[in-house]
């Protein structure tokens, strides 16, 4: 799971390869200890003038041993990269990211590994009380049939990626008060669905979170042709009643200890007070 690793021991140059891991490292308060980020870390602002060792996807081993970091933090995808920080002696640990209790896993793991272990419950006790408050208040609201996409042909109703069962976005749907149209036995986490998949389940409300590796200024600037490219879709209910919404802010693509931040948005997409189509 490591190499060379003391937990007794706490780092002071620390390497994250991915948002989630960026975002758990600042919100645990080892931001002055981390020295590079992935490419795609951008939150807390700060971190976008720190070094860069490649994406979660594609990390570059020799970018991180410039580094001399004594502690690296990877996702448990990269067994790549892991051969290779072994031959270079460069510790690291591996942590869960595809749920929310993978999130709360991913705290423990790298409060331990910097000797903070103190500090994970506070963290994980206070997203938690969170989250329940939101939960609590979706309570009185109806369940609204929601599909949530996380990938599709840019500029194009086509090659969708949304979310399906057993997955962190949909553990904060459901948080929220929403019930995720392709929740069903047999489908993978994240399945690739047609249009004609979108016409038959017919969501109540829809989601567009496309567009992962832009920025959230990229995408508030793309949000209207967003719209405009949903709204031409009628024969849809969310299109009819304006409750088409494209997601603008990376907390809702990150695991990671923003996750009320991401159910607040999911709510307000369901709940809201006007409840029309939009961009937030």
């Amino acid at each position: 799971m490591a190499s060379r690793l003391s937990a007794q021991k706490r780092p002071h140059r620390i390497v994250s390869t991915a948002p989630s891991i960026t975002e758990t490292l600042f919100a645990l308060g080892l931001g002055d200890q981390v020295v590079g980020v992935s490419r795609f870390c951008n939150f807390p602002l700060s971190v976008q003038k720190l070094p860069k060792v490649g994406t979660y996807l594609t990390p570059d081993a020799e970018a991180i041993a410039r580094l001399a970091p004594d502690l690296v933090v990877l996702q448990r995808t990269s067994s790549e990269l892991t051969g290779r920080l072994q031959v270079l002696q460069i510790p690291f640990i591996q942590v869960p990211h595809g749920t929310l209790s993978d999130v709360f896993t991913a705290i423990e793991l790298i409060a331990k590994a910097a000797a903070i272990a103190e500090r994970a419950p506070i963290l994980i006790n206070r997203i938690k009380s969170d989250l329940a408050a939101i939960q609590a208040k979706a309570k009185g609201f109806s369940s609204p049939r929601v599909l949530v996409v996380i990938d599709r042909r840019p500029g194009m109703l086509t090659d969708f990626t949304a979310v399906g069962p057993g997955n962190y976005l949909e553990q904060l749907l459901e948080i929220a008060g929403g019930t995720n149209v392709l929740a069903k036995a047999g489908l993978p986490q994240y399945p690739r669905i047609s249009l004609e998949t979108v016409f038959q389940s017919d969501p109540d409300v829809i989601v567009d979170l496309s567009g992962e590796q832009e920025s959230e200024a990229d995408r508030q600037a793309s949000s209207s042709r967003t719209l405009a490219l949903w709204g031409q879709n009628t024969q849809l209910a969310a299109v009819r009643k304006g409750h088409v919404f494209v997601g603008t802010s990376n907390a809702l693509l990150v695991p990671g200890p923003r996750a009320p931040e991401a159910a607040q948005r999911l709510f307000d997409y369901l709940h809201g007070g006007n409840f029309r189509g939009s961009a937030r």
